[in-house]
């Protein structure tokens, strides 16, 4: 018996439609008689929690960082139990089992892992499924591969899901501790490739807030030619006056004085260069999910997760393929499909995709068609079924729209174009202009229209001005032709502010990560590499970071902006969390790993070298935010302002581990005061283990590590001008002299930590009693008629 195990039911119902019937629906599966289908339902096993390996981790505890599995264990999900048993029981009875996961990395592990789990020893064929209709699935499944053929991208989904399990386990802990001794409250979580993402909005932002605009001025000029006029841009040297260190020209005086002397025409101009060539640009290409979730979120506003999820609908539907695809290349042995798919186009109930259609050419073979360029899968592309718009969502129809709009495009010409630059020298000074003349509009013509979006971003704008200056019309010249100035004239402009995220661009910046990387070298080598996530993870980890208040959407573009928690947890990371060199790297790994390159053992060591590391940074790492004070005696903390028995005072959110108070002045902790600096002394411990005295002369003087006492220190000594008592063997925390504002005693016994004994002591707000055993011992007690009150 020959069972297939889908990815999900809607599939494994497509796939039983398409074997030799009748079908006979079972408590989780179908019978055919070419064999029963059943289905998981995406990953029915997860990885166990830390507490699933020892009970002890499950309080969050410093010490027992990092966490690193010897045997990784795998849990099946409670809500998949009743699935899982279904399936272990068909496996049990198959002859031969064939994996039907979804055609790439994540799709391949989540079968496989419950195959792995169940010991399966039994023959495994796998099915690739790029599209859901009839012809697609009888096709792939008389062309079944050896599942072991994919033994290389399961090892690479399963280093990729044990490296973001290491990473995530032990750095949200180790930095949700350090928020804690910091006073702050919720799991900051960390992630490998979602704290990289974070940081990108977080510095985009800081930008924002810090930039200046600069004013500069732009010299344009109207030079006459005898076959007619026509505008150039003055370009200055690098020793011209006036520059800022872009070389833009921000002095206005300097711009009237040149246009005053460019006036005088005491001498014609002369072209100096003249360059004019011929230019193709290539069919853009189909669709991969991250380059078609960019353009719907520029054309609709739609943000990358609704792309998913649309496209998802459209590949259930039948209407599109794959759509979790990272490819932009189209197997050639589809190309026989295309006179099917777009006369379905040209018969389609859209005027625009119709007339498209019409235009298309079949002997036209775009640069798509690229078998050495497929992987698992292909570009996302329309089916051979027929589509009736009117039956779909608006947001299913534009995305189907799309889809199509690019499929279309690898049927017409290529773009071709005359492109002409000119260099002018006038009165010594150099001005160039350049124009663009289209001889052949070809696939241009479905993305060239009159109703241009009215929604474009700073980038947009600024290549859409560009291109207006390449399509200058020039008259006829060659290089030496006099030219004369007719006219002149410098406009002001400013710099702009880089534009806010929103869930697109940030998914493309994901893609194209090497723009942000540190590192030279490893910008060129990730250049070429797939960006960091995966074309399915990127819109859920974007989502993620909504849903956990790291970032919010604001205003009608929903742009992404920081939160607090954000900064704080960027701003308390190391670069290598924060800067996605490191895991830009590691997806260029994993994906070697894909290919057979490298072993899941090396990955995993160094992920776990990596972890440690960055745990021990943790442990060293305060949170600290703005007009927060940083506790001076343990360097991890913040000092909180509390209200005591004898008034409001500040101390270390780090307590028990650390005591450090001080005063309160106007709202403010009163650091500087707490102090006790003596130059001429050697800095003493002041652990437990170790009290030491500071000699000077005939006195002895007690001093706290980096020069720091609490308040209840300086409340007796403010008033002390002598410090006469003598080092004892066994001395308590806190040795007091006798003097009219601090009385000694040992009558009374501390009733808290019994060791201690209580000294009258005049405060701030009048007499107290304390233990002397501070530090340790923290009690105090109301002053009643010079007895404490206990």
């Amino acid at each position: 018996m020959r069972l297939y195990i889908a990815e999900k039911p809607s599939m494994g119902a497509e796939i039983a439609k398409c074997l030799t019937g009748p079908v006979q629906r079972k408590d989780g599966y179908l019978i055919t008689k070419d064999g029963i289908v059943t289905w998981a339902f995406g990953h029915i096993l997860r990885q166990a929690e830390p507490e699933e390996y020892n009970a002890k981790y499950k309080n969050w505890k410093a010490e027992d960082l990092p966490i690193i599995p010897k045997q990784w264990k795998m849990i099946i999900d409670e809500s998949c139990k009743k699935q899982f048993g279904i399936i272990k029981n068909l496996i049990d009875k198959a002859d031969e089992i064939v994996h039907a996961g979804d055609p790439d990395r994540e799709g391949q592990l989540l079968i496989d892992e419950v195959l792995d789990y169940l010991n399966c020893q039994k023959p495994v064929k796998r099915i690739l499924l790029n599209a859901l209709d009839e012809e697609s699935i009888k096709k792939a499944n008389k062309d079944l591969r050896d599942n072991r053929d994919f033994l290389n991208l399961k090892k690479s989904a399963l280093a990729r899901a044990r490296a973001d399990w290491l990473i995530g386990m032990n750095l949200s802990r180790a930095y949700t501790l350090a928020a804690r001794r910091a006073g702050k409250k919720g799991v900051f979580a960390v992630g490998r490739v979602k704290t990289p993402t974070l940081a990108l909005v977080v510095r985009r932002e800081r930008e924002l807030k810090d930039f200046k605009p600069v004013d500069y001025f732009t010299i344009k000029a109207i030079f006459a030619h005898e076959n007619g006029e026509f505008s150039a841009t003055w370009k200055p040297k690098d020793t011209q006056a006036g520059l800022d260190f872009e070389n833009r020209l921000i002095d206005e005086n300097i711009a009237k004085a040149l246009i005053g002397k460019f006036a005088q025409k005491t001498e014609a101009g002369k072209i100096i260069a003249y360059q004019k060539a011929q230019k193709k640009e290539a069919q853009r290409l189909p669709f991969s999910l991250s380059s078609l979730q960019v353009l719907a979120g520029k054309k609709y506003g739609y943000d990358p997760q609704l792309v998913l999820d649309t496209a998802q609908k459209l590949y259930e539907k039948k209407l599109t393929t794959y759509p979790r695809s990272d490819c932009e290349y189209l197997p050639q042995s589809q190309f026989s499909d295309a006179k099917i798919i777009l006369q379905n186009l040209y018969n389609i109930n859209e005027k625009q995709l119709a007339n498209w259609a019409k235009k298309c050419d079949l002997k036209t073979k775009s640069r798509a068609w690229n078998d050495k360029k497929i992987t698992a899968h292909h570009a996302i592309i329309p089916t051979k079924v027929k589509v009736n718009l009117m039956s779909l969502t608006i947001e299913e129809r534009n995305i189907y729209f799309l889809i199509a709009q690019a499929y279309i495009a690898q049927f017409y010409p290529v773009h071709i174009y005359d492109q002409t630059k000119i260099s002018i020298e006038y009165m010594q000074e150099l001005f160039v202009t350049s124009g663009r003349v289209v001889k052949q509009m070809g696939w241009k013509e479905l993305y060239v229209q009159n109703n241009k979006e009215k929604s474009l971003n700073e980038d947009d704008k600024k290549e859409d001005n560009e291109e207006k200056e390449e399509q200058n019309s020039l008259p006829l010249m060659k290089k030496g032709d006099e030219v004369e100035y007719v006219k002149g004239e410098y406009d002001k402009k400013s710099t702009k502010p880089p534009t806010r995220f929103t869930s697109s661009t940030l998914l493309a910046g994901m893609k194209d990560i090497h723009k942000y990387v540190k590192d030279v070298e490893v910008k060129k080598k990730l250049k070429d590499i797939y960006g960091i996530g995966t074309e399915a993870t990127r819109a859920t980890i974007i989502e993620d970071l909504v849903k956990r208040n790291f970032l919010q959407l604001e205003g009608k573009k929903k742009y992404l902006v920081p939160t607090q928690s954000a900064y704080i947890l960027i701003d308390a990371l190391p670069d290598e969390m924060t800067y996605p060199d490191s895991t830009a790297v590691w997806e260029d790994y994993l994906h070697s790993l894909s290919e057979g390159q490298g072993t899941i053992e090396e990955f995993l060591a160094k992920q776990a070298e990596f972890t440690q590391n960055l745990c021990i940074k943790a442990t060293k790492t305060v949170l600290v935010q703005e007009h927060e004070y940083k506790c001076p005696r343990c360097n991890q903390g913040i000092l909180v302002k509390r209200k005591g028995k004898n008034g409001e005072f500040w101390g270390c959110s780090n307590f028990p581990n650390c005591r450090m108070t001080c005063n309160d002045v106007d709202g403010k902790p009163d650091i500087e005061k707490t102090k006790f600096n003596f130059n001429n002394y050697r800095q003493m411990s002041y652990n437990n283990s170790d009290k030491n005295y500071i000699k000077s002369g005939q006195n002895e003087i007690f001093q706290q590590d980096n020069q720091l006492i609490s308040a209840w220190d300086l409340i007796a000594r403010e008033n002390t001008k002598k410090m006469n008592f003598a080092p004892k063997e066994k001395f308590s925390a806190m040795p007091i002299e006798k003097n009219k504002n601090t009385k000694a005693t040992s009558k009374y016994l501390c009733t808290r930590c019994k060791e201690g004994n209580l000294r009258r002591i005049r405060g701030k707000n009048g007499w107290f009693w304390a233990c002397s055993n501070y530090p340790h011992c923290t009690a105090t007690y109301d002053d009643n008629n010079g007895i404490p009150v206990i």
